[in-house]
């Protein structure tokens, strides 16, 4: 399995360590989110993948839960689930039966499509008043907002947001 594993990390050319055999650490590099770490762990009967999404929201919890919960009904591989704390991640299971190159390669796109298409909608719904405080610091201290421009249109007051 672990061969497996290897060859479909390799052919899809990103980083990843094993820091303990069987468990690999994937950095998936993204558009919105920049990275979404994702573990491959192999246990005894199925390949277990985990990514952090983000954690738990600051405000409109019933709102942000009801978007995670949503998108769950269309996902493949993997689904929104909380830790203990609230804390967001991407969790899976494959048997080990239906692991190839291919399947892991799917998987890793799904994490990475998942987390980077849905992080600001995300921090949308669950941040927006830490985004506004935020851009506000920020242009007052003539900082650099080029990472905040996906919420420009509810965060900037020149353009109607805050």
């Amino acid at each position: 399995m672990r061969d497996v594993i290897e060859t479909a990390l390799k052919g899809a050319e990103v980083s990843y360590e094993e820091p303990r055999p069987g468990a690999f650490l994937v950095k998936l590099p993204g558009q919105h989110k920049l990275a979404t770490m994702t573990w491959l762990i192999v246990g005894d009967q199925a390949l277990h993948v985990e990514a952090f999404f983000c954690r738990q929201p600051d405000e409109n919890h019933a709102g942000f839960y009801r978007w995670l919960l949503t998108k769950n009904g269309s996902m493949y591989g993997v689904h929104f689930a909380l830790d203990p704390v609230g804390d967001v991640y991407l969790v899976g299971r494959v048997p080990l039966a239906a692991v190839s190159e291919e399947e892991i390669d799917r998987l890793l796109g799904c994490v990475l499509t998942y987390s980077d298409e849905g992080f600001d909608r995300a921090l949308e719904l669950g941040f927006a008043s830490s985004i506004r405080k935020e851009w506000e610091w920020r242009a007052k201290r003539g900082e650099s907002l080029a990472n905040l421009q996906a919420f420009a249109r509810f965060a900037d007051p020149e353009a109607g947001g805050a």
